[in-house]
């Protein structure tokens, strides 16, 4: 497997460390988490780990040595007994062979091995931090190495973080990596479209949360990339909200926030449309203005703008809508500019407009870049950067208010692939626009 991106990303990062001045990266992935009695939760792998291995199951340490190339793989052994519990294992030999490592050994000799790894290393390449455990393992494997220094050998004198590369190279994406989030991002869509068809008056919002999960899963998705949010009426309003057991009303909204995770990538959809499948006059026009907001964000995501540019085009339309409509009152607010220099807008749009996406639905990488005089700028788009497009307005009841307005929340979200001109959306195969989403509800 000499041509897998895997293998290719070890060697980049075996690359890196060099260039830093070499040693010995460590890279475990994710520990089984018990949920209760007997019971683990769905395991899922660590994104670094997998980034560098696309190697999914548990108990398993990636090592990368710079002074010979190597990459090494530490796994579970081949064992009969487990495997008639807990299903097929590739034991180190197979693992290997299959995901392009130099060697691999049996996790139970990680103690023995380690320390002679590390010894006379410039330097430890790991998470530091990351876990507690792993803080602790290191130790005892650094201690093993010191320990030797009578024979002449010695530890590594320095740490770096090795998620200081990794984050880096993960932020712009590879062919593969964007083919499989183009799949994702069909599949949710099309669960999306799902829920929209299902919504009637009366049912709750775990009716819509059980047609998005079954969408997931018979497109072969592992699993949600987060906990989906089905917030109907007031509960629009609340950010963070999980899909409860409240009934959808007549009249009211429904706003979804779900996508699924699909061979290790996520994807991040909101839709906002009405239960009825007809929008009131009020929902309509604060609708419109998301909207707007949201092409506005979209006709300024290209390479070579700053991360934050779509944010502050949403914000311009965003606020001058809160204007209009008189969410905002002018001789409080002031102009547009006031409200802007202010965030007085901030009462009804409290997040930003995107966040990387990528393994992770909030995927790592520097918002900011180093700058002169010692200022962090916001980093510069590249292309293949993958971010989402996400403004919203959320009103909640209050005295100042228009009473036609409250308790509507409106968020519409879509991933978006950034290119040398523009972006590409990887999410619209679920309509946005309002009278796309009336005809097909009525379908």
């Amino acid at each position: 497997m000499s041509d897998s991106p895997y293998r290719a990303r070890r060697e980049r990062v075996i690359e890196q460390m060099r260039k830093a001045g070499g040693g010995v990266a460590i890279l475990p992935t994710a520990p089984e988490v018990p949920r209760n009695r007997d019971s683990d939760y769905p395991y899922r792998h660590d994104s670094y780990f997998y980034y560098l291995s696309g190697f999914t199951e548990p108990e398993a340490v990636v090592v990368l040595d710079s002074r010979t190339g190597h990459s090494i793989l530490f796994c579970r052994a081949k064992s009969e007994e487990r495997e008639i519990w807990d299903g097929y294992r590739y034991g180190p030999e197979a693992a290997r062979e299959t995901f392009g490592f130099d060697a691999a050994y049996s996790i139970d000799e990680i103690d023995t091995r380690l320390p002679q790894l590390l010894a006379d290393a410039p330097a430890l390449f790991y998470a530091l931090g990351a876990s507690a455990q792993q803080d602790r393992q290191v130790r005892h494997w650094l201690n093993a190495v010191r320990a030797q220094s009578r024979t002449g050998v010695s530890a590594p004198s320095a740490a770096r973080d090795i998620r200081a590369i990794l984050d880096e190279m993960r932020l712009v994406k590879d062919r593969v990596e964007i083919e499989i989030m183009a799949r994702a991002g069909k599949i949710s869509a099309d669960a999306h479209v799902r829920a929209m068809k299902a919504s009637r008056p009366g049912l709750r919002e775990y009716h819509l949360e059980a047609e998005l999960l079954y969408e997931f899963r018979r497109n072969g998705s592992q699993f949600p990339a987060y906990g989906s949010i089905v917030a109907t009426g007031a509960n629009a309003t609340v950010l963070h909200y999980r899909a409860g057991d409240t009934e959808l009303r007549d009249g009211d909204l429904c706003l979804i926030d779900a996508a699924c995770e699909l061979d290790g990538y996520a994807s991040d959809i909101t839709r906002t449309f009405p239960v009825n499948g007809k929008f009131t006059p009020a929902q309509r026009e604060l609708y419109d203005i998301v909207l707007a907001s949201q092409q506005a964000a979209i006709d300024a995501t290209r390479a070579g703008v700053r991360f934050d540019a779509p944010h502050d085009a949403a914000v311009r339309v965003l606020a001058q809508g809160m204007l209009d409509t008189g969410l905002l009152k002018r001789d409080i607010a002031g102009s547009l500019d006031d409200v802007i220099a202010n965030k007085s807008f901030s009462r009804f749009y409290m997040h930003r407009t995107g966040h990387w996406i990528g393994m992770d639905v909030h995927d790592c990488g520097e918002y900011r870049e180093d700058g002169a005089n010692g200022e962090r700028p916001w980093r510069t788009l590249a292309a293949n950067m993958v971010t989402t497009i996400e403004p919203g307005i959320y009103v909640r009841p209050a005295p100042d208010i228009d009473e036609r307005y409250w308790n509507i929340g409106i968020r519409i979200e879509d991933d978006a692939v950034v290119t040398a001109d523009g972006c590409t959306l990887l999410t619209r195969g679920v309509p946005v626009g309002a009278d796309e989403i009336e005809a097909l509800m009525r379908g």
